[in-house]
């Protein structure tokens, strides 16, 4: 064989390994593609139990998903319930046993005449984690939910090993002195005249969908909202699962207790998390929350508004895993 024989068989072969790793390459995709689209389906499998708990005064109803890890526990925003962490909480059982309460219904107040204190709610967060023998929870909690943990934790002797803070609610100190009502609670006074009433799951949908306050949510978090936030109504169609009358008996509660004075007293890491384009900034110094608890640190969520876990779902598990870590 003489030189240009040889040039050209080894042209030859390299010819053919480029073809053959071509289709490797076009294999490795289609398998890799093939086993996420199983991961994806599987993890769209995942559901919890609907479980309940009673406390004594109280029975609390409770999401859990399978999972073997320590104990991870998700408190919702007011007036929301726990189905809205649901994508979060999917992701999160490879490396948590994850549970969400539902804190709308167990306790009852007249807003005319009263509040569901945050501090009561708080204690109950206590007594459900301690009934349940959960041995130093990780926590994480949004806006209402936020704050509670953060009252259980401090006020209760709650032990956890972290904290995640989603927009918590602190309100400017001397709101708490001034005795808010019905009337001149700023959120209070919003929620009980909420709309409560829809023919069918598509109107109600169409309601949400053009309303700035959702504008942003995720498709799936939409649907598990009219799924699980409705329910039907006495005369037909649907209504909300947490009435406004009970929501602004929550949003009340909030300034019956100061929590301002607990944040250096939290024993624990906690990450504090606001969303970029939240109202709430307006009033809530978070990153000074955040610099007032003694191993405190901030996070902003960019694009986000106060309703970070139902804007961006998949964000907030990774913020989740990655300070939990």
């Amino acid at each position: 064989m003489n030189d240009i024989e040889k040039i050209n068989f080894f042209i030859k072969i390299l010819y053919h390994l480029i073809i053959l790793s071509e289709f490797f390459i076009f294999v490795a995709k289609k398998t890799g593609n093939f086993i996420d689209n199983i991961i994806t389906q599987n993890m769209k499998d995942i559901q919890p139990e609907i479980l309940k708990q009673s406390l004594g005064g109280a029975e609390i109803r409770y999401l859990q998903y399978p999972g073997d890890g320590p104990p991870l526990l998700l408190l919702h925003a007011t007036g929301f319930n726990p189905w809205l962490w649901h994508p979060v909480s999917r992701s999160l059982t490879d490396n948590y046993r994850v549970m969400a309460p539902y804190f709308c219904d167990h306790r009852q107040a007249e807003p005319e005449t009263g509040a569901v204190p945050w501090r009561l709610l708080a204690f109950d967060l206590y007594k459900l984690c301690e009934s349940l023998s959960l041995d130093r929870p990780y926590l994480a909690g949004h806006s209402m939910g936020a704050t509670v943990i953060t009252i259980a934790q401090v006020t209760y002797g709650l032990a956890s090993k972290g904290m995640v803070l989603i927009e918590p609610i602190f309100l400017p100190e001397e709101l708490y002195a001034v005795g808010l009502t019905l009337d001149t609670h700023p959120l209070a006074s919003k929620s009980i005249k909420r709309r409560n009433a829809w023919a069918d799951e598509s109107e109600a949908r169409a309601y949400l969908k053009s309303k700035s306050l959702f504008s942003k949510w995720d498709e799936e978090i939409i649907d598990l909202y009219v799924r699980h936030g409705m329910i039907a109504g006495p005369d037909g169609g649907l209504e909300l699962s947490c009435h406004p009358r009970r929501e602004a008996s929550l949003f009340l509660g909030s300034s019956r207790y100061n929590p301002w004075p607990l944040l250096s007293e939290v024993r624990c890491p906690a990450l504090v998390v606001e969303g970029e384009t939240s109202q709430n900034r307006e009033f809530i110094n978070l990153p000074k929350i955040a610099s007032l608890i003694p191993d405190g640190s901030y996070h902003e969520v960019k694009g986000a508004g106060h309703l970070i876990p139902m804007e961006q779902p998949a964000e907030i598990a990774r913020i989740i895993k990655e300070f939990f870590k």
